[in-house]
């Protein structure tokens, strides 16, 4: 049985692959679940009329799904400009200096337990096959895997936001003005509590942890608009 047979039996399935869409999914979905019922809870406490609430809770969609777009799109770009920077950057140094560069691998691979001989042999090995890539993973930490993907998570992130932020604009919506407060809260905690959970298990944690830190940040912003509310309620 040759070698690479004997590696296609053995493959572990790691979750950090998810990391990129996963963390843009999760914060987007969390963020329109939170935002939203926070922002109809409010309105709802200060004694706006239903169609005021429910425009207040369309508005605040379309304006938090625009928001994480932009926000993701801005701050994965940014990470992407530092990634393309960084790799010229070693592109030049290993058409100047491929000796020098070799010797930096080789130490890298020293400091990680190997012998010099071997640890100069395994990275002459690795820059024959792809010297760019062998220092964008092990010098720079830039791997396939974990590289900024702006659009991917702008995208992910809006389209995430607004599902979220559709669940408590659509109870607000089928629920009487009187009873708006109590059934966005409530529906609004079962998702979230939902969505750490399945957000936490994919990731490979605690389902039970997961579930409770979004629920107690999601009380926390409900009750400090529904506050807002009552602090400034619409009279006359």
């Amino acid at each position: 049985m040759s070698a690479q047979t004997a590696f296609a039996h053995h493959e572990e399935h790691h979750r950090s692959h998810r990391s990129g869409w996963l963390r843009a999914a999760v914060l987007g979905a969390n963020d329109g679940i939170v935002s939203t019922a926070s922002l109809l809870i409010g309105v709802a406490s200060a004694g706006a009329t239903k169609e005021s609430l429910l425009i207040a809770g369309l508005a605040g969609l379309v304006a938090g799904a625009m928001s994480m777009a932009a926000g993701e799109y801005v701050s994965v770009s940014s990470q992407a400009d530092t990634e393309a920077a960084d790799l010229e950057t070693e592109r030049k140094a290993l058409l100047e200096k491929p000796e020098a560069e070799r010797e930096e691998l080789a130490r890298i691979y020293v400091n990680r337990g190997l012998e010099l001989e071997l640890a100069r042999e395994v990275a002459r090995k690795l820059m024959e096959h792809d010297a760019l890539s062998a220092h964008a993973r092990d010098e720079i930490g830039i791997t396939e895997t974990g590289s900024a993907r702006p659009l991917q998570a702008a995208i992910s992130s809006a389209a995430s936001f607004t599902v979220g932020a559709g669940i408590p604009l659509l109870t607000a919506w089928a629920a009487s003005l009187a009873s708006s407060v109590l059934f966005v809260a409530f529906t609004s905690l079962i998702c979230l509590a939902l969505l750490g959970a399945v957000a936490a298990h994919a990731g490979g944690a605690s389902k039970w942890q997961g579930a409770v830190r979004v629920t107690v940040w999601g009380v926390l912003a409900m009750l400090a608009t529904a506050l807002v509310g009552e602090l400034f309620q619409i009279t006359g």
